[in-house]
């Protein structure tokens, strides 16, 4: 989650970088902040709030703990006076070199951010993306200018790129924050992360011999909602924190109403019977555009999972997070989803 600000001039230090980890979630839900001090020609500042979506607790809502982060003492006044002028969504992928498939196959290679080439404790992606772009087309020209060029497949396998992916400085980096993030999934949680990056990374650079794993899935890691404890969250207060739907005007989202549905279901029976009833419907909280929504029937009794599709902000989070898998998430119609000018 993110949004963009113009701020009191006297408040804004160019070039500014302000990281946070943890509050206002519990030691166990991986997550922290950013706030960019922007070099540009007015006073603008991002900001943002990532939450993994590993978390177990069923009432968590990634956006109202976005705008209750913002009322922290170190960012409220930083905001004090300014005006919110965007906002936005996305998933990032974020499980490491451990989550890393396979990169080439015939007829395309996977690079960038898509893979999960990104490296996570410093929430930074762009140099890696950059870098396998560039090894990429290296290794596509080659192939292509091989006047003894023999394809077993009608579409041109550039498992080269992928070998020499693995030997650059990327997944040099990579390797030695893998177990950064499967760290947080001790006993000790965040806490457990802190101190073995403390241990391991800062020390020894990530160069000890062994290779922490995953625990599964993110939608597997939720909880049946009798399990939890339901989190209170206070009113926006309409000048630092918002409500989520003022927000989704801010992104710019535009779907033409007579394409066809890029967010379907499986079984229609599903949300009502399993989520709702077992999970008391994530998908209304953990979607950071309002696209999911229970609402009773005409009958008076009991309800349905509405889908307002026409929000989405393409950010794919249903589809992770959803815990019973059952959203069919596909590339919408060319042309519709967020405009995000300035970010």
């Amino acid at each position: 989650l993110f949004q963009l600000w113009t701020i009191d001039e006297k408040k804004w230090k160019p070039g500014r970088v302000e990281h946070t980890v943890g509050w206002p979630l519990d030691r166990h839900t991986y997550g922290g902040s950013f706030l960019y001090h922007l070099k540009e020609s007015e006073p603008l500042v991002a900001l943002g709030f990532v939450v993994g979506l590993d978390y177990q607790n069923p009432y968590l809502n990634p956006f109202r703990e976005f705008q209750r982060w913002k009322h922290h003492p170190t960012v409220q006044p930083t905001l004090e006076g300014g005006t919110r002028i965007a906002y936005g969504a996305r998933a990032l992928n974020e499980g490491g070199l451990q989550s890393i498939p396979k990169l080439a196959f015939p007829g395309g290679v996977l690079i960038g951010c898509s893979p999960g080439l990104l490296n996570v404790p410093k929430i930074k992606g762009t140099h890696t993306a950059m870098k396998s772009g560039m090894l990429a087309s290296e290794a596509i020209f080659s192939q292509l200018i091989n006047e003894n060029l023999q394809s077993k497949t009608k579409g041109l396998h550039v498992q080269e790129y992928e070998e020499n992916l693995k030997k650059s400085w990327v997944w040099k980096e990579l390797y030695a924050v893998r177990n950064i993030r499967p760290s947080c999934h001790s006993v000790l949680g965040v806490y457990g992360g802190m101190i073995y990056t403390a241990v391991f990374y800062w020390l020894l650079r990530g160069m000890e011999p062994w290779t922490l794993k995953h625990p599964g899935p993110d939608f597997a890691q939720l909880k049946p909602a009798k399990e939890c404890t339901p989190i209170e969250y206070p009113k926006p207060d309409g000048k630092i924190s918002f409500d989520l739907l003022s927000s989704v005007a801010l992104s710019g989202t535009n779907h033409e109403h007579d394409q066809p549905a890029h967010l379907t279901l499986k079984d229609d029976s599903v949300p009502v019977n399993r989520n709702l009833a077992v999970f008391d419907g994530p998908e209304q909280r953990f979607c950071p555009a309002g696209v999911y929504e229970y609402v009773p029937l005409e009958t008076g009794e009991g309800s349905r999972l509405q889908i307002n599709a026409q929000n989405c902000v393409h950010c794919k989070t249903c589809d992770i997070k959803d815990p019973s898998q059952n959203i069919n998430w596909v590339v919408p119609e060319g042309g519709g989803g967020p405009a995000y000018n300035g970010m």
